[in-house]
């Protein structure tokens, strides 16, 4: 099979067919020119948000992409090999918070099904993107954190939510920073840049449409930032909109 274009950038974001992950999939293929792959759970939604985009002319494709199975990242990683050669850009995205949304988990269930999906599984779809980045000419990840997850931040009693008792997503998104910074190590020596972001609190279903949220768009800002970043960019920093945030 033929690989796509050289001159097209090929993204893939993760938890794209809605909020902050449709919103960065979104501004990449119209704003950047960008061919964006949806990665979506359910493959009908998916396939949905990537329609939506290519309605108005832009290159988007979808797959399904479960971070909680071996099997479904392996399916991935094969469809962009065979289809593209190469991944420029890889926008980890998708994550849970169980803490104050899922009742009746137990501590074990808690954090297992928490670290499952926003550590375990990013860190497996990561690692098989790996030798696909490598191929690419600026191999670029952002991976989405939060101010939750510094420990810098984490004794500071004026930030919002320090007396929420959030403390599986909390440790996972600490947890995802250091992924980021091995990352950022073990792809220096391809020019990589590699990155975490925090998007802010954005009304999605993950903050369980927070009244107090940005809009997904906004949210998406620094992601986009990060993900279009040229050669000599930035790599192995922490920010938001606002700037750098302390590990």
């Amino acid at each position: 099979m033929p690989k796509a274009n050289s001159n097209i950038t090929v993204a893939l974001v993760t938890g794209a067919n809605t909020g902050i992950g449709f919103a960065v999939a979104t501004q990449l293929a119209k704003d950047h020119g960008y061919h964006v792959i949806f990665g979506s759970r359910n493959p009908t939604q998916g396939a949905a948000a990537a329609a939506a985009v290519t309605a108005e002319g832009f290159s988007a494709t979808s797959v399904q992409l479960d971070l909680t199975s071996d099997e479904s990242i392996a399916a991935v990683v094969a469809l962009i090999e065979n289809k593209y050669g190469r991944l420029d850009v890889l926008v980890n995205n998708a994550g849970i918070l169980c803490d104050l949304f899922v009742s009746g988990l137990t501590t074990r269930q808690l954090f297992s099904q928490t670290f499952n999906t926003n550590v375990i599984g990013t860190a497996c779809l990561t690692e098989a993107c790996l030798p696909l980045l490598r191929k690419s000419s600026l191999p670029r990840i952002v991976f989405v954190s939060s101010r939750m997850g510094s420990l810098a931040e984490a004794t500071n009693t004026s930030m919002p939510f320090f007396h929420a008792d959030i403390k599986a997503y909390d440790s996972s998104k600490a947890a995802v920073n250091m992924l980021a910074l091995n990352y950022a190590r073990l792809l220096a020596d391809s020019g990589g840049l590699v990155n975490a972001v925090c998007p802010g609190l954005v009304k999605t279903k993950l903050s369980n449409n927070s009244a107090d949220g940005a809009t997904p768009e906004v949210g998406a800002r620094r992601i986009v930032e990060m993900a279009i970043l040229g050669k000599d960019g930035l790599t192995a920093t922490f920010s938001d909109c606002d700037g750098s945030i302390p590990w």
